[in-house]
């Protein structure tokens, strides 16, 4: 017998079984957070504090108390598609918070689902296609990853809750004697934060209500769109007061009331609408300005250029798509029809625009077809200055043609608003092959976007760039018979107009003919390119019947 004996392996038994039950209850217990965060988190990051968490939820209760009447093939049901259902209600919250930052608004779990689609291809400016879609990829695999992990929890728990029947009536019990007290005094911990809470069952009832209201708003906008006294107007009695004129619709992108009142942004932009009045006074132009409110803010432009050329409210993904379907008469078809070329300028666009029918242009231009061949400048895939030049070259430039109507889209300022181009002189934009430089010599979006402050700069600067081109053009081009009609088609996001500001945009009518601006004399918009904080404010829906009945005759 050997003098060395090996040791025996006193508790190892027991150690294993502590193991467990430590292993276990470390479970149910990540289990029971995981739910009760489910259960109590707001889907506002504002009201994202410590004091949202320490609530007690009605939901729990009534799901204690529903586990302890099933039998156990129905609990195991029940659990599993309770969890799986907060855990996608946990999903959409994450959702509307992260709406919230970048849109200002909540998400529409019917109609919303194709944003999500634009956002991806927004990101893929930043970091490129391939990660866009992975990291899209990636948050899709989280998602699928909470709703079954909370539907395990769930499960975990309520077998918990039946296996002490007992002190889980008891516990249940004293409980819902202190939520209806709760609730019954209003007690809280912190504004719109009540002890005893309902917030889960409260956002799932306003998410059903919310899909109730945009199933029944579709029959609303098809009578909305039917009704239409312009519809059959005949050539004879549209735009004559504009007859020989080449007018031109103009969106800035995000150019919003932040950017011309009360901000740090204001200033600089102010100066630079103060300057090109006075400029276009000088070359001897007219304006006069106001404010339209936009169906939109944050993103969705194509919601305001329909509402602007349809005049009706189109402040929603479903209201667009059914829009687009019909044959709704437009500002581009009632020039169209009164004997004007229209054309679509929509430099934005990277693929074909089937929808864009719906409008009639003559001519359209996109990314594709405008002739660029320079570098993109972030989301922007080419300079504001470029656009106008090559609109001015295809278009207005050409001799012994009809006048224009187009609408042009801006795209410079779009987010994240670095880096950005120079105006360079006119004779040298040729095919934008003169911009190579330029992005590498500004500032990344990485770069600004560490600090609030220099976002809001960027953001002022690209307005300003965009406002300089459009007073540069009409200095350099401009004539007797130009009217340009310009405006924003939404506010910048909640970064920089910050949170709950309005919808409003400024809009801006140039002209020599001082004829046009007489007409629009009983609009009561200020003079010049700056509206101030009395200039009138009107729905953009309303501009396209104004603007027809006024130019009638």
């Amino acid at each position: 017998m050997s003098v060395f004996t090996r040791p025996a392996l006193v508790g190892l038994p027991g150690d294993r079984t502590a193991a467990r039950e430590i292993a276990s209850s470390a479970v149910t217990t990540l289990s029971a957070v995981l739910v009760l965060f489910a259960l109590l988190a707001p889907d506002d990051l504002d009201r994202l504090t410590p004091e949202a968490f320490v609530r007690l939820p009605v939901e729990a209760l009534l799901g204690v108390a529903v586990v302890l009447m099933l039998r156990e093939g129905a609990r195991r049901i029940v659990t599993v598609s309770a969890g799986a259902l907060l855990g996608l209600l946990t999903v959409v919250k994450a959702i509307d918070i992260g709406f919230g930052l970048a849109l200002n608004r909540g998400f529409d779990p019917v109609f919303d689902w194709g944003v999500l689609g634009n956002g991806v291809d927004l990101l893929g400016t930043s970091i490129g296609r391939a990660g866009a879609i992975a990291s899209f990829l990636g948050l899709t695999l989280l998602a699928i990853g909470v709703i079954v992990a909370m539907a395990l929890a769930t499960l975990r728990l309520s077998r918990l809750v039946a296996g002490r029947r007992t002190a889980s009536t008891r516990v249940i019990a004293v409980l819902s004697v202190i939520w209806i007290m709760c609730a019954v005094s209003g007690a809280q911990l912190a504004p719109g934060q009540p002890l005893a809470s309902r917030s889960a069952a409260a956002f799932a009832y306003e998410d059903l209500r919310q899909v109730r209201a945009g199933i029944r708003d579709r029959d609303a906008f098809a009578t909305e769109v039917a009704t239409d006294a312009f519809r059959d107007a005949p050539a004879s009695g549209l735009l004559n007061a504009l007859r020989g004129k080449d007018v031109l619709f103009t969106f800035i992108e995000s150019y919003g009331r932040v950017a011309v009142q009360d901000s740090d942004i204001a200033p600089k932009v102010d100066a630079v609408l103060d300057a090109g009045t006075a400029r276009l006074k000088n070359a001897g132009y007219g304006s006069r300005s106001a404010f339209l409110t936009s169906p939109t803010t944050s993103a969705g432009s194509w919601l305001a250029h329909s509402t602007l050329q349809s005049g009706v409210w189109v402040d929603s993904q479903h209201r667009y798509d059914d829009f687009v379907k019909t044959d709704r008469f437009t500002l581009s078809g009632a020039f169209e029809r009164a004997g004007w070329q229209t054309v679509g300028v929509v430099p934005a666009h990277t693929e074909d625009w089937p929808e864009g029918k719906v409008y009639g242009y003559d001519r359209y231009y996109d990314s594709r077809t405008i002739g660029y061949h320079g570098p993109p400048f972030s989301y922007a895939t080419m300079p504001d200055q470029f656009t106008l030049s090559a609109f001015q070259r295809a278009e207005r430039g050409k001799p012994d043609r009809p006048p224009l109507m187009a609408e042009i889209d801006l795209v410079t300022s779009h987010w994240p608003w670095t880096p950005l181009p120079r105006m360079v002189d006119w004779n040298a934009v040729g095919d934008g092959s003169i911009y190579n430089p330029m992005p590498s010599q500004g500032k990344t979006p990485d770069e600004v976007f560490t600090d609030p402050a220099k976002v809001r700069a960027s953001y002022g600067d690209s307005i300003a760039y965009s406002l300089n081109a459009l007073v540069s053009y009409v200095e350099t081009y401009g004539d007797d018979n130009l009217v340009l009609v310009f405006l924003g088609d939404h506010q910048p996001n909640p970064i920089v107009a910050g949170a709950g500001a309005d919808r409003d945009v400024p809009i801006s009518v140039v002209t020599r003919d001082k004829a046009v601006l007489g007409k629009i004399a009983g609009w009561g918009w200020q003079d010049g390119l700056h509206p101030d904080r009395n200039a009138p404010v009107s729905r953009m829906d309303t501009f396209r019947d104004r603007f027809l009945t006024t130019f009638a005759r």
